[in-house]
Order: C-alpha cells, then sequence, then structure tokens
C-alpha cells in the first residue's frame, strides 16, 4: 500500500496525448486501453501507438484519428478553438459518454474529475458555468479520448500516489479561434493558480502546457515533493508533437518505489496539544488503536504561553501512517503532526497455553539470547480469576510459574 508512486516530471511541459504515451510506456495495458476506448463507441475515431524519438531519446507516441486523419496537430495550436468539424459538448454529455462505456469505476471517476477542472477553468475564463460552457476543446474527439485513455492506464497501473513539483511552459502566444492568445493561455494559468501548480518558464516559444495536460497533473497530484530517497522501478517516455528549441518535447514519467525498511524500523507520530479535553483525548486513543497503532501514549508538556499541554504519541508500522495521520486530525484538535522512523528490538514472542485446575491462560514467552521471561496475558488471567473467584495476583503468579516449570 501507498508504495507505488507515480512522478510526471513535467521539465518539458506536458499535454494529454504525452501524459497517455508516458503512461504507456510505463506498461499501461494496451488491452485495458483498446478495450476502454472502443467500448465509447466514438464513431470515426481511432488511435495508433507508435515508438518515436524526441532529441534523441526513445519513447511513446499516441494519436488519435479522425476518420483516418491525425487530429493532433490540432492537439496544441487550437486547442482553445479550432475544432469546427466536432459539434459542441457540455460536461454532462462527456459524463454520460464515460458513462456508458465500460471503464472500471476508478478510471470513470479520475476522467470526470479531469474533466470537471477543465470545464471550470473554462468556465471561469469565459465567464459562464459549468453547465452552460460548451467546450470546443475539451468536446473534441481527441480531448475526451486522451483523457478517458489516461484515465484507464492509471486505474490500470495501480498508482497510490502521484508527484508533481512543477511544470516547465513556454513564452509568446498562441493562435486560437479567440485571435492570439498570450502563452500560458487562460484556461491553463485558472488550473495553475487554482491548484497551486508551480511554473518554471523557459524560452521556447509557444505553448508547452495544454489545458487537458495541466488538468491531468491537477487531477492526480497527491504530493509536491519527491520522497527523500526512492528505487525508480520504471521509467516512460511521452513524446509530443512539437519540435522545441531549447528541450526535446517528451514527459518523463517514473515510478518510484520506497526503499524497504529494516523490520526494526517503525514510525513515530507525534504532536502537542493544547486545547483538547480528557474526552477527547480518550477518544483519540481508542480510535488509533483501532486504526493500527502499535502504541499510543500521552505525556505533560509545558507549551507556549505557558500552558500545560499533552504530547501525544503514536508507534506504528509505516504502512498505518496514512490513516493514523487522518485519525489523529479528525479526532483531536492538531493542525500539524512530526513524523519519523526509529529502529527497534524486540524479544522473540511465542504465546504459550498453560493449563490451570479450571482451564487454560495464555502465557507470552520472551526471549533474547540468553534473556527468558514469561507474561501471562491481562485479558485471559482477567477472565479466568472473574469466572472462578480467584483473585487476579494468585491467577497470575500460578501460571507464571507453571509455564517456568512445564517450559523450561
Amino acid at each position: 500500500m501507498n508504495n507505488n508512486i507515480l512522478f510526471l516530471e513535467g521539465r518539458s511541459g506536458i499535454a494529454g496525448d504525452m501524459a497517455v504515451a508516458a503512461l504507456l510506456d510505463l506498461g499501461g495495458s494496451r488491452e485495458k486501453l483498446e478495450r476502454g476506448l472502443t467500448s465509447l463507441g466514438l464513431a470515426g475515431v481511432s488511435w495508433e501507438i507508435t515508438a518515436k524519438k524526441a532529441g534523441g531519446i526513445a519513447g511513446c507516441d499516441f494519436r488519435v484519428l479522425l476518420d483516418g486523419h491525425d487530429d493532433h496537430h490540432h492537439h496544441h495550436h487550437h486547442e482553445h478553438g479550432g475544432h469546427h468539424h466536432h459539434e459542441h459538448r457540455n460536461l454532462a454529455d462527456i459524463e454520460a459518454i464515460l458513462d456508458r462505456g465500460e471503464l472500471a469505476p476508478g478510471a470513470v471517476e479520475l476522467a470526470k474529475k479531469i474533466f470537471r477542472i477543465v470545464a471550470e477553468a473554462e468556465a471561469a475564463v469565459h465567464g459562464t458555468t459549468v453547465e452552460e460552457c460548451h467546450f470546443h476543446e475539451v468536446g473534441a474527439w481527441d480531448s475526451i479520448i486522451d483523457i478517458a485513455a489516461f484515465a484507464i492506464l492509471y486505474d490500470d497501473l495501480g498508482i497510490d500516489r502521484c508527484v508533481v513539483t512543477g511544470l516547465t511552459e513556454g513564452c509568446g502566444t498562441v493562435r486560437c479561434q479567440h485571435g492570439e492568445l498570450p502563452v500560458p493561455v487562460p484556461a491553463v494559468l485558472k488550473i495553475a493558480s487554482q491548484y497551486n501548480i508551480p511554473f518554471r518558464f523557459s524560452g521556447n516559444q509557444g505553448e508547452m502546457v495544454t489545458p487537458t495536460g495541466i488538468a491531468i497533473a491537477a487531477a492526480c497530484r497527491t504530493g509536491t515533493e519527491l520522497p527523500p530517497s526512492a528505487v525508480v522501478s520504471r521509467v516512460g517516455i511521452g513524446i509530443g508533437k512539437r519540435v522545441w528549441e531549447h528541450t526535446p518535447n517528451l514527459l518523463r514519467a517514473m515510478l518510484l518505489r520506497l526503499p524497504e525498511r529494516s523490520p526494526g524500523q517503525i514510525m513515530v507520530i507525534e504532536t502537542n496539544l493544547d486545547d483538547s479535553t480528557g474526552e477527547m483525548l480518550g477518544h483519540a486513543m481508542e480510535q488509533l488503536f483501532a486504526a493500527g497503532a502499535l502504541d499510543v501514549h500521552y505525556m505533560p508538556c509545558q507549551m507556549k504561553k505557558n500552558r500545560p499541554g499533552w504530547l501525544l504519541r503514536v508507534i506504528a508500522a509505516e504502512t498505518a501512517v496514512p490513516a493514523l495521520e487522518e485519525t489523529v486530525f479528525r479526532c483531536t484538535s492538531a493542525i500539524g503532526l512530526r513524523r519519523y522512523p526509529v529502529e527497534r528490538t524486540c524479544m522473540e514472542r511465542t504465546p504459550v497455553p498453560v493449563k490451570l485446575p479450571h482451564g487454560e491462560i495464555l502465557v507470552k514467552r520472551c526471549s533474547y539470547g540468553s534473556v527468558v521471561r514469561y507474561y501471562p496475558e491481562y485479558e485471559s488471567v482477567r477472565r479466568y480469576a472473574v469466572e472462578h473467584g480467584g483473585d487476579f495476583r494468585t491467577v497470575y503468579t500460578t501460571a507464571e510459574a507453571m509455564a517456568h516449570a512445564a517450559l523450561d
């Protein structure tokens, strides 16, 4: 879980077709793609996947064909308007097309999210509502295919997280039906500002980031920073349709894996709390154990403005961290957390049943080198004492002694 990280590098911009090609090159299923796109039932539309190079680097090229003709030559220049031969569609029309296809639920959800991001940006730019917004651009077959194809492949690759550190954009202007527009075009700028996607600017004349491309980045991105260290398990190169002066037109996508932690390593999550009640903290501890914490404790601490507070510390396996962090935010007044890995050494533990006159007690045998200890399990002792009217301490020491005698 949480260990399949996609990094969209974005140093040479991003467009829908490049993103699709990059995921194909990463090993996304061509069969699933073929099946999914065909199920949308778009008449007169086909696509081709070929091997190409940009700047001497080999990669994959994905292009949409309308009645046998390449439609991606519109893709960058006219993404904001040149499709006079398509009827105009609004978001509801597009969602209906996606719903009638045989796409995995995750793919449909992602495709709708990407379309909605473009629709909201286009509506804001043109001063209209999402419902009224008839996009030439988004309604164009090539955009529908690009976005659906990307969503199918993203879902197929089983990606847990996606990192986009920023995108490189060009300069100058692009031609579209509204005349010359400055780069970045308004819809791209709107998405960048709304989703806090940083831009780097290059000297390349023209549009390196298209609305479809940045909407894909905005919809998938779960993080802005790469993990401190990671194993690159695969690299995919998506080749674009333009030729730039300073950089090859390609999108690099990498699948990253976090390095395996040593078995002795676990995570600690901490936060300082000065405005949570005792009841709230008791409830939080219960919820944290239910969400998979190995241990939870509170320590009194003195906080700023001389407020007495509590340090909450949670110890957990790394896989449980996302669920536990969410639990802390939901159940306490915390607005920030610290997290760090720690090493630990554990005694080897084996549960051993021990027979007492009226039944069994579970005893934990703990060993490390030549050190051996026996700890009767609390719940097991308590139940025995309640059911057979003994006192807790006597039952505990009897079970401990019998374990020693029987096992050593």
